[in-house]
């Protein structure tokens, strides 16, 4: 049976999102300049987005009570009350940048809506992806949305069965190994990585080498032709 279904990663596969967080990181290290050095407070925010997201998830909100948190811990407590009026609009200005698709996306999905079901697979906050997804104009180009808290072979499998014919019928693209691809492979899917300029160090992952469900494409622009060339097996 041929491919029917074509899964799709949201942040940094269809639009810019690493890059608002890493304004974010730089914004943040500069209000708490007094009380660390960059390095220190970037590996202490890390330690704690770790720590929590088992509590908030994926997304901006729980990206911002990090920063709180961790602005808490590196002033003992003492952290100026000016300081989180700021982290909180660094938060609300995330919410409310504006979505910029990346370049040839929506002519490559339009490409792909034409022979495959689409469906949109994305973590994190629902009513700032479902924000982002209004405002992209892409909307309709999908046949299916799923917000999910985590991405898993069990993720996959559920959601390919539930828009599709099942994961032996189906391809994920997008820009994360840990979390588009390996667990979409695991599940019997097809798996393409798209990569983008950074990658948040979460959801990096060793690159594949053999596996012929997986292909290394440059754009999405590329999908279309390395999904031409799949043959189940």
């Amino acid at each position: 049976m041929p491919i029917t279904t074509v899964g799709l990663d949201a942040d940094d596969t269809l639009g810019h999102n690493e890059t608002i967080f890493r304004m974010t990181h730089a914004r943040f290290a500069e209000l708490l300049a007094e009380a660390a050095d960059p390095a220190m407070i970037e590996a202490r925010l890390a330690e704690v987005e770790r720590r929590n997201l088992r509590l908030y998830g994926y997304g901006v909100k729980g990206f911002t009570l990090s920063m709180i948190e961790t602005a808490m811990e590196l002033t003992d407590g003492r952290v100026d009350p000016a300081v989180i009026r700021d982290i909180l609009a660094a938060g609300r200005d995330m919410l409310a940048h504006p979505v910029e698709p990346l370049s040839g996306v929506e002519a490559a999905l339009a490409a792909l809506s034409e022979r495959y079901r689409l469906v949109l697979i994305t973590k994190g906050d629902l009513l700032d992806q479902e924000r982002k997804l209004a405002a992209s104009g892409l909307g309709d180009l999908f046949a299916a949305v799923e917000i999910v808290s985590e991405k898993t072979c069990d993720t996959y499998g559920r959601v390919f069965a539930r828009h599709g014919s099942g994961a032996g019928e189906a391809a994920m693209i997008g820009n994360s190994m840990r979390s588009d691809v390996l667990p979409a492979l695991e599940a019997g899917a097809w798996a393409a990585h798209v990569p983008y300029v950074v990658t948040w160090a979460h959801e990096l992952a060793d690159a594949l080498v053999g596996n012929p469900r997986y292909a290394a494409l440059g754009t999405l622009a590329d999908a279309p032709a390395w999904l031409d060339g799949v043959a189940p097996g």
